[in-house]
């Protein structure tokens, strides 16, 4: 199978899970996470720290070095964290089901050319029948 197919395998599967409107979501609600962290919490005085607290919640890793104090700013940190998880999860499905269909795929490819040999059985070299007979003993082991 080429990139080209990949890639337009992978686009459509995160498109019909709808993983390209929670990614999008999940951008607009970290920004916004950001701008109002940013206006509520005392100790965050640029937008680049508010980013900075955003990313560290967003990711969980949680460096400590800037803290929501305010009621407000721990409600926001509480749903951005839930959020994130949320979204991560959706995407690592959205993978995990692209590597599915990969799979299915070169099994279906693998079927077809085994069909097509069977049917043309009679025009096979010594050599050939003999690969097929010992794609068959392995299929058999599995």
């Amino acid at each position: 199978m080429n990139r080209r197919k990949h890639r337009r395998m992978f686009r459509k599967a995160f498109c019909v899970a709808g993983a390209d409107k929670v990614l999008l979501g999940y951008l607009a609600i970290f920004l916004i996470s950001s701008l109002l962290i940013l206006l509520i919490e005392p100790s965050v005085e640029s937008f680049g720290d508010s980013v900075w607290y955003c990313f560290a919640v967003a990711t969980t890793v949680g460096f400590g070095d800037i803290a929501a104090v305010s009621t407000a700013g721990r409600i926001i940190t509480v749903l951005l964290s839930l959020y994130s998880i949320a979204a991560l999860a959706i995407i690592t499905a959205v993978i995990t089901n692209y590597f599915m269909e990969i799979s299915k795929a070169r099994a279906s490819e693998s079927a077809r050319e085994f069909l097509d040999d069977l049917q043309h059985l009679s025009e096979m070299s010594k050599e050939e029948l003999d690969a097929l007979s010992e794609r068959v003993k392995q299929f058999a082991k599995e």
